[in-house]
């Protein structure tokens, strides 16, 4: 699993005209699954980006989790992440999961950081979607549970 991890002040997304989700203060998530994920790669991204501690603590340092300031989560699928650029000019998406088992790891992503008593909103899987965001700072994660980077 890959994901970009934006630490925000608001976040939202919209289909058809519809604001589908929105949080304040957390995480923006963008959530691309490999065909190779499985259930380890779903804990590891759980356990990784609930306790991120990118949140300033009382000395402006960056000390605290999502969890530790009770902060809320965007979940955006978003299989291009998994775009591989390095020949050509049009990315091959082919490590890239097929789509059941894409949704299936994105909603089990969701259910274990509700698990952990965060509020969750996302997108629609598979739509196109329009994501706003306040990037606070602007503090950006790179987080892949293959630990490619």
């Amino acid at each position: 699993m890959r994901a970009v991890v934006q630490r925000v002040t608001q976040a939202a997304v919209v289909v058809d005209g519809k604001r589908v989700g929105e949080i304040q203060k957390g995480f923006l998530v963008l959530l691309g699954v490999e065909e190779s994920d499985d259930l380890k790669d779903v804990e590891y991204m759980t356990d990784k980006i609930t306790n991120l501690r990118v949140f300033e603590d009382e000395n402006d340092k960056m000390n605290l989790s999502l969890i530790d300031i009770q902060g809320e989560l965007l979940v955006v699928s978003q299989f291009t992440l998994l775009g591989d650029c390095r020949k050509g000019r049009r990315p091959s998406f082919s490590s890239a999961a097929r789509p059941e088992q894409a949704n299936q790891l994105y909603l089990l992503f969701v259910e274990q950081c509700r698990a952990k008593g965060i509020k969750v909103e996302t997108g629609v899987f598979q739509a196109h979607m329009e994501v706003s965001l306040c990037n606070d700072g602007p503090v950006t994660m790179l987080v892949d549970s293959q630990r490619n980077f």
